[in-house]
């Protein structure tokens, strides 16, 4: 008991200790200092990115260390590729418009690479979708007169070439895909459950953009396929049989393998409206709090008996106090980013696992590969409550990364937060995630303008940091009203088979050929009753959402949630997306590689391409934020 009590008491002091940092005035960030650092964070953004095109390109990921490129996904210049909609949020119409048109010209994906549906959906798909919609639309501001849905057709392109690994049993994806040949007959059947089940929001919005409901109908039965098979306290495991169904690691959590999971559960709701991702959620959501919340920390249980198995803070974990805020929940978001926030005070950065009985960082996990959660939640929770705290943090966090991580070319994974050796990579989520969070929260504070905050729509981010808009015709495509107004409902009667999605491909070439660029709306308390959206006006009287969708495990089941279970408490001040989704407002094609050169104010890198032929690195750090 007396080592539980002292357990309990340093926790409280880590947490109090990261709200009221001593020496820190209590006015926070003034709107000068925001302004100045909102710009040293576009600057870290332009000395990573002009790095990479300068070093790297058309490589995927830059080496910052030693100024070269690498070849970590597909070989499809991947940062370029993910770092599209920061430009257009940056306002770099000049760059994110050579940029569009490289991608158009060049990229291609029929080619003999075996890639991660996982990291290709992410990065690749969302990127080009969330660019695709800025692109085209004249209402963001920062439409291409030229631009004819070349980044759609190559969506398209893409997204044909991933659906062989929906081919399961079981309906749940393989995790690589052979883009030319499909799956390979020797792949694992072992996936994890964010591999899974966070691919929604990407082939959804594909889906609904061409009238093609195969794509976001095989990510639905990838979802459908790992929740039926959730225990009977509503949990899931990090990894699972695709053809069998059986869970091959039964360890339940909120962060490594199952985190994004639970976030597209929600925000596929947000986007798109359909209550069925919605009730998941909440049964997800109340199971988690229930079963994985020591407040204001998260341990790893057995899904079946709760047990707990790993009383561990891993990085990704950091995602989690953001989506809350999204939910709603923002007390224990606060507390729980706390917690979080305090061992980056500690370290200088969040080491990839943190064990909470010792207060140390985890043998074999010190390094921090600058992931985007922990910023992703400060700003997420200053959005919601205005706290100068989270401002605070996000200097903090300017400055770990200025003066630990930045290097020649652009900026380090740290190998170990305790010593802050710096490793020669950098993932393209820093320029897709990392810096886009902090330029986001500095922006909010002095006054936002930008397309997110200020643009016609409102956006979903993805879990790779894509903002993908709730337009009518992403958001509405599937809505239908009984002519006397009745109800609402959305149509179930398609028919979902595999039919072709006829686009004329652009001519390209090989993607290695040159270089050339030198609202305010409160969210809804979760509850267990819930009123359909709000284009919904009821719903069948007698029958449980289990029943409605088909997705009980059986008549008897019982409930195991206690009548006095906790339950998320909403926050007055919480400033995010509507839950209705209702939008609030509704020279020629040449691509001459030295113009654009010259426009972007880099160099060639045919001499770099040369040096770094056949490499294909590694597949990259799951990132699932």
């Amino acid at each position: 008991m007396r080592w539980k009590s002292l357990f309990l008491w340093v926790l409280q002091l880590m947490v109090f200790s990261a709200i009221f940092p001593p020496g820190v005035s209590a006015d926070g960030v003034t709107p000068a200092e925001a302004k100045e650092l909102r710009d040293e964070v576009r600057d870290m953004f332009y000395h990573a990115f002009d790095g990479y095109i300068k070093h790297a390109f058309p490589l995927d990921e830059l080496r910052p260390l030693t100024c070269k490129g690498e070849d970590s996904l597909g070989g499809y210049a991947l940062t370029l590729i993910d770092s599209l909609d920061t430009l257009a949020l940056l306002g770099d119409r000049e760059r994110f418009n050579a940029a569009v048109d490289w991608v158009s010209e060049n990229v291609r994906f029929d080619i003999d690479k075996t890639v991660s549906v996982f990291e290709t959906t992410i990065r690749i798909l969302g990127g080009l979708l969330s660019a695709h919609l800025i692109a085209s639309d004249y209402a963001t501001g920062m439409k291409i007169q030229s631009y004819d849905d070349q980044l759609l057709h190559l969506s398209v392109d893409l997204a044909q070439r991933l659906l062989p690994a929906f081919d399961t049993p079981t309906g749940i994806p393989f995790g690589s895909v052979n883009l030319l040949h499909g799956v390979d007959e020797n792949e694992s059947k072992i996936t994890s459950t964010a591999g899974g089940g966070t691919l929604t929001l990407e082939f959804g919005v594909l889906g609904r953009l061409t009238n093609n409901p195969v794509f976001e109908q095989v990510t639905k039965n990838a979802v459908r396929g790992i929740w039926a098979r959730r225990s009977k306290i509503n949990l899931v495991g990090a990894h699972i049989n695709i053809f069998t169904g059986e869970w091959t690691q039964k360890d339940a959590g909120i962060g490594t393998s199952i985190d994004s999971f639970y976030e597209y559960l929600l925000k596929a709701y947000l986007l798109f409206g359909d209550e069925e991702y919605l009730f998941m959620f909440q049964e997800a959501y109340k199971a988690a709090m229930r079963y994985l919340h020591h407040d204001p920390w998260y341990v790893e249980v057995n899904m079946n008996s709760a047990a707990t198995v790993w009383p561990l803070f891993n990085s990704l974990q950091a995602f989690w106090p953001g989506l809350q805020v999204l939910a709603g929940d923002v007390d224990p978001a606060i507390r729980t980013h706390a917690a979080f926030f305090s061992v980056w005070k500690k370290y200088g950065f969040t080491p990839e696992g943190f064990n909470l009985a010792t207060m140390s960082v985890q043998h074999g996990q010190k390094s921090y590969p600058l992931r985007p959660e922990l910023i992703e939640s400060t700003y997420w929770l200053f959005k919601a409550t205005r706290d100068p705290r989270y401002l605070d943090v996000g200097r903090d966090i300017v400055a770990s990364l200025q003066y630990g991580a930045r290097c020649p070319c652009g900026y380090c994974h740290i190998a170990d937060v305790e010593s802050h050796k710096q490793d020669d990579h950098m993932e393209s989520f820093f320029l897709a995630e990392t810096v886009k969070y902090l330029w986001l929260l500095f922006d909010l504070s002095v006054g936002p303008d930008n397309i997110v905050e200020n643009g016609p729509y409102k956006y979903i981010f993805s879990t790779e940091g894509h903002f993908l808009p709730a337009t009518p015709e992403i958001s509405l495509v599937n809505e239908h009203c009984s002519y006397f107004g009745a109800f609402c409902k959305d149509g179930a009667n398609n028919r979902y088979g595999i039919f072709e999605t006829s686009f004329n491909h652009q001519k390209t070439n090989d993607t290695h050929s040159h270089g050339f660029f030198s609202s305010s709306v409160a969210q809804p308390k979760i509850q267990d009753s819930f009123s359909a959206s709000g284009f919904v006006k009821g719903h069948c009287q007698g029958l449980t959402h289990g029943q409605k969708f088909g997705i009980s495990y059986s008549e008897d089941e019982e409930n195991t949630y206690s009548s006095d279970a906790s339950q998320p408490q909403r926050h007055d001040a919480v400033v995010v997306t509507n839950p209705s989704l209702k939008p609030v407002g509704s020279d020629d094609g040449s691509n001459n590689t030295q113009e654009l050169s010259e426009d972007l104010k880099v160099v060639h890198l045919s001499d770099n391409k040369d040096d770094n032929d056949g490499n294909q690195g590694t597949h990259p750090v799951e990132d699932t934020s």
